[in-house]
């Protein structure tokens, strides 16, 4: 048998399919009772996309099922269809399945969730954060201030607060300023525990060799990475961050334009943030020489992202074969 499931926040329309191709069963199951469905088709094949809450509902299934993950945006039959319900959904995905024609998505193990959870639920923290400090300044200009302050420093915080302001624009200061210390102790709080898991793991112990990154660039690589044996080579690796060039070939010509930007913004900032770093402040000669050379060709701006793209090739290398950074003239 083959299930197709369509999940939604508190439901799933399920679609039974037999070998034949015949749908046996429709049924729209609340998802605390998937488990009840699961085991009467225990042994059969199951298929259901990465929605935001797919982790608990695959590895409820996974107990008596077999279950792949389809890949959202890969799935162009079920987007393209001009009759799009959750049953024509559900079919669709058993179809799928029986022609073995699933576009296959990762799933993280519990440890790389976990290293996601805390990079990501940080990253929303100083996004917020960030938030209210634009607010701050939003506020001091519409009162004609435009003194250079920095909500995000503690002594601008602490200048701030001795500025007198009518009312009740005074309160609105007071309250964003108390938000923003709030959520800075929170910060620092997660960074005490993102240092720890960093420090426990061993791919991320081994891309803390790499001048230029962290604790928090460390985790983050690893978390959106996940496991490096699901990539077939540095090149998939690359393309699967964004940072491979985009080819136009036409007839004799071939153009490499910009970056792709697919996958992850935040790693490609993080690895840009690092191969600056490595290149302009730790004395990595590899990626320095690599560096300078482009940089005396094209731009700076191309030659770092450049630079970010080697050193994404070096931990691709690092983690496949679990070895330090030690590329030729640096040393680890």
């Amino acid at each position: 048998m083959y299930l197709g499931i369509d999940v939604h926040k508190r439901y799933a329309q399920v679609a039974v399919m037999d070998e034949a191709g015949t749908i046996v069963e429709e049924v729209r199951v609340e998802n605390a009772n998937l488990d009840e469905l699961a085991q009467r088709y225990a042994g059969a094949q199951a298929v259901l996309e990465a929605t935001s809450n797919y982790y608990h509902i695959h590895d409820t299934l996974s107990e008596h099922l077999d279950v792949t993950v389809a890949h959202p945006k890969k799935i162009t039959q079920i987007a393209d269809s001009d009759k799009k319900t959750d049953r024509v959904d559900a079919k669709e995905l058993a179809r799928m399945l029986r022609l073995n024609s699933v576009p296959e998505s990762y799933v993280p193990t519990e440890e790389v969730r976990e290293a996601r959870a805390l990079v990501r639920g940080r990253q929303t923290l100083v996004e917020n954060r960030t938030k209210y400090a634009n607010k701050i300044h939003g506020l001091l200009s519409d009162h004609g201030i435009t003194d250079d302050v920095k909500p995000l420093n503690l002594k601008g915080r602490e200048s701030l607060r001795e500025l007198s302001l009518p009312v009740p624009w005074d309160t609105l200061l007071e309250s964003y300023l108390d938000l923003i210390e709030s959520l800075t102790e929170e910060i620092q709080k997660l960074d005490k525990t993102i240092e720890e898991r960093a420090g426990s793991l061993k791919e991320t112990q081994l891309l803390m060799t790499i001048p230029g990154v962290s604790y928090y660039t460390a985790l983050t690589i690893y978390a959106e990475l996940g496991g490096i044996d699901r990539f077939d080579g540095d090149k998939e690796v690359v393309s699967y961050v964004g940072l491979n060039p985009v080819i136009r070939e036409s007839g004799d010509s071939r153009i490499e334009g910009s970056i792709s930007k697919r996958g992850s913004g935040r790693v490609r900032w993080l690895l840009v943030q690092a191969a600056n770093t490595a290149v302009h402040t730790s004395n990595d000669e590899y990626l320095s020489r690599f560096y300078d050379r482009l940089a005396s060709r094209k731009n700076s701006q191309k030659a770092i992202v450049a630079a970010a793209r080697k050193m994404l090739v070096s931990i691709y290398h690092m983690l496949d074969r679990r070895e330090v950074y030690d590329p030729p003239g640096v040393t680890a």
